[in-house]
């Protein structure tokens, strides 16, 4: 079991996803950030459940998917996990942007 820890950016992420949704509907955009959050939960038992982010193909960062929305994260240890950021599908994931 490992901890998870939600970096700045990966922060910030949820609240622009949360503000632009928001503006339409703030359920619709509570219900989205909770199943992106949830969704990272996965992460906990099994380090290696996602799959290797294509665009970077290092083994220890990784992706899970909720909705349309990549959860970008990198182990760090057998203890710790570090979300790196929270993209939507639509855009291109870039190396230097997860951190």
């Amino acid at each position: 079991m490992v901890k998870i820890v939600w970096t700045k950016l990966s922060t910030e992420d949820l609240k622009e996803i949360f503000d632009y949704i928001a503006k339409d509907s703030t359920r619709y955009a509570s219900i989205t950030v909770n199943k992106i959050y949830n969704r990272a939960q996965d992460i906990i038992d099994n380090p290696y459940v996602g799959r290797i982010v294509p665009e970077i193909n290092v083994n220890v960062i990784r992706e899970v998917i909720s909705g349309n929305y990549r959860i970008v994260y990198k182990i760090i240890s057998e203890f710790q996990v570090d979300i790196l950021r929270v993209y939507h599908s639509a855009r291109l994931l870039k190396s230097d942007r997860l951190t």
